[in-house]
């Protein structure tokens, strides 16, 4: 397991009670996309947050993840089936699945051979399906006291990958090698507390690897006190991720 792997691995229970929903409409977008809505394979799965979303529309769904410990702490759902595996080489049976998808995930795999291992298990024309959130948008002063500074602060401990997911997976960028989809634009949308929003912001990557740094883990230990502070703890937030979204045909 790499130094990313162990970050998404610790706490893992924590991590999966922090990460927001994925909105209903993507996966009826996904399902009304796809030929036969037998079998999906929900590919880094961590929580199985996109798994169980699958499964209200699919008959069953495999659900594979590299971390032991992200998949012990996996939702529960009698049409998803969870296992240990790699993105680049799932064990699952060849040509047997009408979806591949990737939550939140995608820019962290070796490109060239998970697009041959997609290949290997998809039906022919199966429908692929990549997606990840941006940066939270909200008030004004929950920006200005809270998401921005600390965006600021833990600039310099974001990986590289990050920015792939930034930037859209754009078709170079992750080598896709299919006819890219035109998709709607998709939202989390939720409500929160700030007590809340802290908790998902401390399940970033580059929260976790600045904890590492004794003038980061100061800095951002003094601006959660000033936000927490100001910003009234039973207030709600409302809180927008617009979704970044890759989907094509498998050919």
């Amino acid at each position: 397991m790499n130094t990313q792997q162990n970050t998404f691995a610790e706490k893992s229970a924590s991590y999966a009670s922090a990460r927001p929903r994925y909105p209903a409409d993507l996966f009826c977008w996904i399902s009304g996309q796809c030929e036969d809505n037998r079998c999906a394979w929900d590919c880094a799965t961590g929580n199985g947050q996109a798994a169980i979303g699958l499964a209200d529309y699919f008959v069953h769904v495999d659900a594979t993840d590299l971390s032991a410990e992200q998949i012990d702490h996996a939702l529960p759902h009698p049409r998803v089936q969870y296992a240990v595996a790699s993105a680049e080489a799932s064990g699952l049976p060849e040509g047997g699945y009408d979806l591949v998808a990737v939550a939140q995930a995608l820019h962290w795999f070796r490109f060239e051979p998970f697009w041959i291992e997609v290949r290997r298990v998809a039906k022919p024309n199966a429908l692929f399906c990549a997606w990840g959130y941006d940066w939270p948008e909200s008030t004004h002063g929950v920006d200005h006291e809270l998401v921005a500074p600390l965006r600021a602060l833990l600039e310099p401990f974001w990986a590289s990958n990050n920015r792939i997911l930034w930037d859209g997976y754009r078709t170079e960028e992750v080598g896709f090698p299919f006819v890219r989809l035109h998709t709607p634009s998709f939202v989390i949308e939720v409500g929160w507390t700030l007590g809340r929003l802290i908790d998902y912001l401390m399940t970033w990557s580059a929260f976790k690897r600045s904890r590492q740094d004794s003038s980061a883990l100061t800095a951002v230990g003094d601006l959660l006190r000033r936000a927490r502070s100001r910003i009234p703890a039973d207030e709600v937030i409302q809180i927008r991720m617009p979704l970044k979204v890759l989907a094509g045909r498998v050919v």
